[in-house]
Formats: C-alpha cells, sequence, structure tokens
C-alpha cells in the first residue's frame, strides 16, 4: 500500500482504520487483535482513535488487544484526539459538553490516551475541533512539553477552517501535520471552501473522516443521494469497481492531494473495498462526473 510522508519521520499508510465504533463492533480482545493483524497484512498500519469514543472506552479497548501482541506497536501508527468534554459517566466532573483545549487539559489527556492504550508515545495528537475559547499560546505549550517528553511525536488538528489551522500554526514551534475533515462524494464542501485549497498549499495531507457519510451513500433516499449514486454505479462498472463503497474511496484517492480515507468499520470486507480501491484507476472526467452529480449542476 502507497505511504504518506507528514514529515520526515512520520509516514501514514494511504488507508487509516478508524475505531470510532469500535465499542460497538462487539469484538474479544482476540478477535480485535486478529483484525489488526488483519489490517496490517493489507498495509493499512495507521489507526485512528479520540479520547471520547466510545463514551471513553474504544482507547482502553484497543489497548488491551494491542498488550496481547505487544511487538506489533512498532509495525503502526497510533493517531489520537483531545479537546471535546463530553457529559458521560466515564467522565463525571463534565456537567455539560464543551470544549477545552487549555494546557493541563490537552497534557492529561494525552497521558490517559497513552496508558488506556498502553504505549509510551502516540505518533500524532489531533486537537478534535476548533476551540472559540482557545488560548493558543497555552495549546503550543502543550504541544511543546508533550513533544519534549516524547509522549507525542507530532500534532495536527481535525475540522479546522484553514484560517484557525493558521492562527495555531503561528503559535507552534513545530509543524501540524494534518487536517481531519469530513469529506465524501456526498460532503465536497472541503473542495470549494478553500479546505483543500490550504492542504495543497501548505503541503499537508489531509485525513478524510466519513468518507462514506455515514452510510447515507447506501441508504440515502433524498435526490442528491439517488443522484450520485446512479453516477457512481456507472463509474464504478467503467473502472471495475465491485462496489460502491470501492468506488467512494477511489474518488478521494485519486486526487491530487494525497487524501487518506478513516475506514471506520469493523467488518473485514468493508476494510478489503478501501483497500482494493487503491488499484483503481479513474480519470479526471469520471472524478467530475461524480462531483457534478453531487453538486447537482455542471461546473461553471
Amino acid at each position: 500500500m502507497e505511504k504518506v510522508q507528514l514529515a520526515n519521520d512520520l509516514e501514514f499508510s494511504r488507508i487509516v482504520h478508524g475505531h470510532w465504533r469500535l465499542e460497538e463492533w462487539n469484538l474479544s480482545d482476540q478477535e480485535l487483535l486478529a483484525l489488526v493483524e488483519q489490517c496490517i497484512e493489507w498495509g493499512i498500519t495507521t489507526f485512528d482513535h479520540a479520547d471520547i469514543y466510545g463514551g471513553y472506552t474504544c482507547e482502553e479497548i484497543f489497548g488491551r488487544a494491542l498488550a496481547l501482541k505487544p511487538e506489533l506497536r512498532d509495525k503502526i501508527q497510533i493517531v489520537s484526539k483531545c479537546g471535546i468534554k463530553l457529559v458521560s459517566g466515564n467522565r463525571p466532573d463534565h456537567s455539560i459538553k464543551s470544549y477545552d483545549t487549555s494546557k493541563k487539559h490537552i497534557i492529561e489527556s494525552a497521558e490517559r490516551s497513552l496508558k488506556n492504550m498502553g504505549t509510551d508515545y502516540l505518533d500524532l495528537l489531533l486537537i478534535h475541533r476548533p476551540d472559540p475559547f482557545m488560548n493558543p499560546a497555552e495549546t503550543a505549550e502543550a504541544f511543546n512539553e508533550l513533544k519534549k517528553q516524547g509522549k507525542v511525536r507530532h500534532f495536527g488538528v481535525s475540522n479546522f477552517t484553514p484560517s484557525q489551522f493558521n492562527m495555531l500554526q503561528s503559535y507552534c514551534d513545530t509543524e501540524l501535520v494534518t487536517n481531519q475533515i469530513e469529506l465524501s462524494v456526498l460532503h465536497t464542501e472541503p473542495f470549494f471552501n478553500g479546505s483543500m485549497d490550504h492542504c495543497l498549499e501548505k503541503r499537508i495531507a489531509p485525513m478524510a473522516w466519513s468518507p462514506l457519510a455515514g452510510g447515507r451513500l447506501f441508504t440515502g433516499s433524498d435526490e442528491k443521494s439517488a443522484a450520485v449514486k446512479k453516477t457512481m454505479e456507472k463509474v464504478g462498472s467503467e473502472i471495475g469497481a465491485e462496489s460502491l463503497d470501492e468506488t467512494a474511496y477511489a474518488w478521494l484517492l485519486a486526487h491530487p492531494g494525497r487524501i487518506m480515507p478513516i475506514v471506520g468499520s469493523g467488518k473485514k470486507e468493508r476494510i478489503a473495498a478501501a483497500v482494493k480501491a487503491e488499484q483503481l484507476k479513474m480519470s479526471t472526467e469520471q472524478w467530475f462526473d461524480i462531483l457534478q452529480s453531487s453538486m447537482g449542476r455542471e461546473v461553471d
């Protein structure tokens, strides 16, 4: 599988395995370990987490599986995110949903993620959402301390606009290496709101969450979903795709911006579809055919 260079000492697999719904997969520790090993065998070595996933439980579930074969840690890259505070029985001190990008919260969240996953370091830590109450100097101090202590190797953001990214970057001593954004055939706004332009300008490879539009691509009955599905079936048959998800991943992978789709499924056949998509070749006209069906009109 193709690798994407995010920094001199940080390389991700082009396809990322996301563990947002890990708790719902109902896998035993041994079954999860087998899934991780299958991903590695297919070339997927990057695993995406966040402290809040599964009501603050998913990192610990992943950690238990990894503990069964700790030598795998050197073969994978672990991503986590922090900054969102959920009301949860696992966080009884949280009275409302809010954001917290203070130095104290970032460091405590990172250290808890390390403990939960049984690892000495995170390859990448992202600020999960833009925080309107952010003190960027304090956030940058947290990054510096975690990096100096070897607890986090690199940092980035998630769901940030270009101006929010640039603002935080201006305070940081190290380069922010990615922006994790929502991007799919049914959510094409990043191609028009400056997000992809910014990534290309900064030579940043973005991570794409919800690359199948949360399943709406398969189940959506609205006019837009139906139109996109019809076009994707046509293009898919032209490029040799065996399923809609293969075509959806191929569409993202075809873009020159080195987009890294996050596959958030615990089913091997779903993950395999993303792996197969890397071998599919989509022409520029086919790419625009799908884009325009999502836009509902021709490009200007």
